[in-house]
């Protein structure tokens, strides 16, 4: 084989290796897929898990004597009518629903209970986080299909002196048990209007955004 040939085999290789090497994450912050279009929903994911202060209205069907709205107390613990000092922090609406369901099944048969989260601040492992060169620092509840659009309207967009395409996003990965980091262009986003920069944001997600140094 011509010894160009070779030089030009392995050179192939080399790059080939770095390249997979890059994929695995050996290096900085990686970059999300941009968000799809799906609206965020007012209301919490079907995964939501209740907080203190969390407002519920909880409908038992055919009774509607024993159900109730009632704010999550900051024990984490609610009251309705027959219930005393139900748990609810830490549960989703469906897993509070089959624990009243559980308890009401004493009095009534067969209960069809039902729980709707009205007004939300979310456990701190619900929130998102966005620190840094921003209108407003905030923790603000996660919502269904949320975006980083939706987070930096809710912050009041970026500070006069904010470096926005070096912001970066943390993300706690459950498979590995490690924290990743990702990379955002929010300058790119919200001044250029580019929607590529826009990513879906996941519950605990905290957003760091420097300032310039210029």
């Amino acid at each position: 084989m011509p010894f160009t040939r070779l030089f030009q085999m392995l050179a192939f290789c080399a790059m080939a290796t770095l390249a997979l090497a890059g994929c695995a994450g050996g290096g900085g912050p990686t970059q999300l897929p941009p968000a799809s279009f799906v609206a965020m929903q007012e209301g919490p994911g079907e995964d939501y898990v209740i907080g203190p202060l969390d407002e519920l209205t909880i409908f038992v069907w055919r009774n509607p004597e024993l159900g109730a709205s009632v704010q999550v107390r900051p024990d984490g613990r609610i009251t309705t009518p027959l219930i005393t000092d139900m748990p609810a922090v830490g549960k989703t609406p469906s897993m509070l629903a089959e624990d009243i369901k559980l308890q009401l099944s004493q009095y009534i048969q067969e209960p069809l209970v039902s729980v709707i989260v009205n007004k939300f601040a979310g456990t701190f492992s619900q929130q998102v986080r966005i620190v840094g060169a921003t209108g407003k620092p905030a923790s603000i509840p996660y919502r269904a299909n949320m975006t980083v659009l939706d987070a930096m309207i809710a912050v009041g967009g970026l500070s006069e002196f904010a470096a926005g395409n070096r912001s970066k996003l943390i993300r706690f990965d459950k498979e590995t048990g490690h924290q990743r980091e990702y990379s955002l262009k929010l300058g790119d986003l919200l001044k250029k209007g580019d929607s590529r920069a826009n990513v879906m944001l996941m519950p605990g997600d905290v957003i760091i955004i420097p300032e310039s140094k210029f």
